[in-house]
């Protein structure tokens, strides 16, 4: 039985042992001199109709920069602060120190005593206690089901809370839970909490909101009270006086804003536009700069999804056909210039992927329940995407994938892909924007050689979210991000147990017992060796199931900002971390 005794720690990494020491000054990409004051503002598309990102009805239309992966967690924080540097280890934020046992049975979170609310209340254990229980009737996914996998939740003294955790919580569990945010009792209203509000929070981050109009704009100043300003996790960090988000209705409208000004950093997705579209006066005059920044994670996927709760997605084969149909070397050469390097693998460009990797021996044990989850090509590592003559009507290819089509139950009646009752196969993808559009054009193209009916319709944000939350859906285009540390978040996206639940990020609606079971084995894995053959075997699985037709990749990032503002000289392993940017006319 695991001792229940642990001395606090300041650190906890998911596999292996924390990078800095206790007494570490700041994080590498952080600069401790940056200087503060001045203003940034962002710019994105969509809209927004709450100021709570933690429930429901702001899944996805919640005001950026409240909790927020790529701008900052302004207002609300964490128990832990991720370090961006390592695959995954968290460090003391509300939380100064972690205890728990070598079997992670459970996790003790210590709280600062230093930290504050913005009304200069305490943050307490009973904080903790009543956010966890709060988000677990009237949250969204994934912080509604957290408790879940916790046996007993208990709070140990004053600033002291500890987790029992359940058999099956895994490794990594703990580390999602220091992920989790601490909401104020005293100033939260449990019985309108699930109800959306433009009322500024009492909140205990580095920000505070001083402007919103609704949908429009969001503007927060730094609070020069802000209690964890010398936290080693927040030295060089949250460098502006004052930060803006400005919405747009469309990617042309927030370019040409960027280009005029209106917003001061604008990150790029498109190769083609990189190339030719930054040809205004700014740039030539150097008020905007251009950089591309390397980061050293795996490239994730991208890709048209498959909604498999739809009957006519439910046959493998039917998903591979569909796949092989898209002819990637055509629309990268004929779209993109050759930018793009094509997509294989759901952690492309990175020791965690499976192309050319035959399975080892865990793998292979890992996967020997489940003997048809997993093509050969696959096992072996030989398998590749099917690839093309580039000319856009790949004879060969169109052959192989009608073969696979006919085994399904199809074949080609009147210039139509029919089945045994009759019925064309068709399906509609939906859409966002009009770079999806673009792709989902050239592949309707493709498809339309083997008589498959395939339309495009694109719907507005609020219909889109409403619909990929309800999962109303053919085919959507989506992107899964990928880390160094893959663990709990793939049960939102691929686990049977989300198949059903609506707002969960499981696209394609899975029920496939071979990737429950890889999922686990992650969740589970102690060493290096294990968790990465885990991951694996699970990128074997998925593979197979051809749940994606994957799209393409772009190595680097790159970004386009105002010659004001600057960044630290290194660049983390997960790339360039915006909330250590600064203005450099604070200095002037």
């Amino acid at each position: 039985m695991a001792s229940l005794a642990a001395e606090p720690r300041h650190a906890i990494a998911s596999h292996g042992e924390p990078a800095l020491p206790a007494d570490f000054m700041h994080f590498p990409y952080a600069n401790p001199d940056a200087p503060k004051g001045g203003r940034i503002s962002y710019g994105v598309v969509g809209t927004f109709d709450n100021l709570n990102p933690f429930i429901l009805k702001s899944m996805r239309t919640t005001a950026r920069g409240m909790w927020d992966p790529q701008f900052g967690n302004m207002t609300h924080e964490s128990l832990m602060q991720r370090s961006r540097d390592e695959p995954f280890t968290l460090y003391g934020l509300l939380a100064e120190s972690v205890e728990f046992d070598d079997e992670r049975t459970y996790i003790q979170f210590n709280i600062n005593p230093l930290a504050r609310w913005s009304d200069g209340e305490q943050v307490t254990a009973d904080d903790v206690v009543f956010t966890f229980n709060l988000l677990e009737e009237k949250g969204r996914p994934p912080y509604s089901t957290r408790l879940n996998r916790v046996a007993k939740m208990e709070k140990t003294g004053p600033l002291s809370v500890r987790f029992a955790l359940n058999e099956d919580a895994g490794n990594e569990f703990p580390l999602i839970l220091g992920l989790s945010p601490v909401l104020p009792e005293h100033a939260t209203d449990a019985e309108t909490f699930d109800k959306t509000t433009f009322t500024p929070p009492v909140t205990s981050g580095p920000y505070r909101v001083s402007e919103v109009k609704p949908g429009q704009k969001i503007v927060f100043e730094r609070r020069a009270d802000y209690w964890g300003k010398d936290l080693p996790v927040k030295r060089g960090m949250d460098n502006y006086d004052a930060i803006s988000v400005e919405y747009f209705l469309s990617d042309s409208a927030q370019f040409e804003a960027f280009k005029k000004g209106i917003f001061d950093f604008y990150a790029e997705g498109n190769p083609v536009s990189w190339k030719r579209a930054y040809n205004f006066a700014a740039v030539d005059d150097g008020a905007v700069k251009k950089v591309v920044f390397e980061k050293k994670t795996p490239a994730g996927m991208y890709g048209f999804v498959f909604n498999t709760r739809r009957a006519k997605f439910q046959n493998a084969k039917v998903r591979r056909a569909l796949s092989m149909l898209f002819d990637f070397e055509w629309v990268n050469r004929t779209l993109f210039d050759d930018a793009y390097k094509r997509t294989e693998s759901y952690f492309q460009h990175s020791f965690l992927s499976s192309i050319g990797v035959p399975a080892n021996d865990i793998e292979r044990k890992l996967l020997e329940p489940f003997p048809d989850a997993v093509e050969e090509s696959v096992m072996l590592g030989t398998y590749h995407a099917s690839k093309t003559d580039g000319s856009g009507r790949d004879r060969k290819v169109q052959r192989a994938a009608l073969e696979l089509l006919n085994e399904a139950g199809y074949r080609i009646n009147g210039g139509k892909l029919i089945n045994e009752t009759g019925d064309q196969l068709t399906f509609e993808v939906m859409t966002q924007n009009e770079g999806q559009e673009k792709i989902a054009l050239a592949y309707q193209r493709n498809l339309a050689a083997l008589g498959i009916d395939m339309g495009i319709r694109t719907a507005d944000d609020s219909q889109y979210q409403l619909r990929t939350d309800t999962f109303d859906y053919d085919v959507i285009i989506k992107s899964y991000p990928a880390s160094l540390s893959p663990g709990t978040e793939q049960i939102g996206r691929w686990s049977s147990t989300t198949r059903n639940v609506q707002g969960s990020f499981n696209y394609a609606g899975p029920d496939n017992p071979a990737i429950d079971a890889m999922i686990d084995a992650m969740l589970a894995a102690r060493s290096d060796e294990d968790f990465s053959a885990a991951v694996r075997a699970f990128d074997r699985v998925l593979i197979s199931g051809h749940y994606v037709v994957p799209l393409y990749y772009l190595p680097g990032q790159r970004v386009a900002y105002r010659s004001y503002l600057d960044h630290p000289g290194q660049t983390s392993i997960y790339g360039y971390v915006l909330p250590t940017w600064w203005d450099k006319r604070a200095t002037q």
